[in-house]
């Protein structure tokens, strides 16, 4: 999947073909996200002007390699998790083992969705600070970073839901949910705020 062309991979998600799809998506847009916050780390060290935070960007930009790296996994774990979900759609309801086998597809694929968002929240997180400590002129990648968070954040957590809401483990779907949920409004929130402050730094 990794090794795909953009090309070959927008047109593969355009198709009927089960993946890449929402979660894959969402996993690449973080990626991206990570990638941008990366990017203004390495526009900012060795500036005499940002000399006081060379330590901290420098953490942060070994932390968003690292992000950027485990949202690209993602995109294969996402994919490897929905194949058998795919293909337990495809049989017959009535058949011996088949709600076994549904519950446990469904569990697994409600995964990597789940680890998208909580990767895409320190995205998020690294952004803010960039918002304020990173160079000037690359501020607003930043912003967009956040943005992209934002949106693979919301992604990734229809994911989680998509797959929860037939989970007949009501217990345990209900934890996921209330923990996705808890990701998702803070971290929206957090990550329209990062823009704002990217704009007003912009701005001023």
């Amino acid at each position: 999947m990794l090794d795909k062309t953009i090309r070959t991979f927008t047109e593969e998600s355009a198709s009927k073909a089960p993946v890449p799809g929402g979660g894959g998506v969402s996993a690449l847009c973080g990626a991206l996200a990570a990638s941008l916050a990366e990017m203004v780390t390495n526009l900012t060290v060795g500036k005499k002007k940002y000399a006081a935070y060379e330590d901290e960007i420098r953490d942060i930009m070994d932390r968003a390699e690292e992000l950027r790296k485990e949202l690209l996994d993602c995109i294969e774990k996402d994919a490897e998790a929905f194949a058998p979900l795919a293909a337990a759609y495809s049989l017959d309801k009535n058949s011996e083992g088949y709600a076994e086998r549904m519950e446990t597809c469904l569990q697994n694929a409600a995964e990597p969705p789940f680890l998208i968002m909580q990767y895409c929240a320190d995205v998020i997180r690294l952004d803010e600070r960039l918002a304020e400590i990173g160079s000037k002129l690359a501020v607003s990648d930043a912003g967009t970073s956040a943005m992209l968070g934002y949106g693979a954040l919301h992604g990734a957590y229809l994911n989680v839901r998509v797959n929860t809401r037939l989970m007949k483990d009501r217990a345990r779907a209900e934890e996921l949910e209330e923990r996705a949920d808890r990701l998702l409004n803070e971290y929206s929130e957090r990550a329209l705020n990062c823009f704002r402050a990217v704009k007003e730094r912009i701005d001023g």
